[in-house]
């Protein structure tokens, strides 16, 4: 992970809808640092994608978080698709 950096947000957002992503970006990282729970995770997903409705622009989003942070929140959401309910999902990053 990079020391700073920023999280993709759109200026349009309301305070809340903000909220809710920096939740998932939150999430994202936790997986990548000590490990989320699979449940938690796939809450803020869900969040997430009723701020963000369009594909295009969950991906667009997700590979400018990746770019800024080295995480990625579309290989989050398919270790927890793959972990049973209140599993704990950690992934390790092969970059560092």
């Amino acid at each position: 992970m990079q020391d700073n950096y920023s999280y993709p947000l759109d200026e349009t957002w309301s305070q809340e809808d903000i909220v809710t992503v920096i939740d998932l970006y939150n999430a994202v990282e936790k997986a990548y640092e000590s490990g989320v729970k699979r449940d938690e995770f796939l809450q803020k997903y869900r969040s997430f994608q009723q701020v963000v409705p369009m594909k295009m622009e969950q991906k667009r989003l997700d590979k400018e978080f990746e770019r800024e942070s080295g995480y990625s929140i579309y290989q989050v959401f398919k270790q927890c698709q793959k972990a049973k309910n209140s599993e704990k999902v950690r992934i390790r990053n092969e970059r560092r």
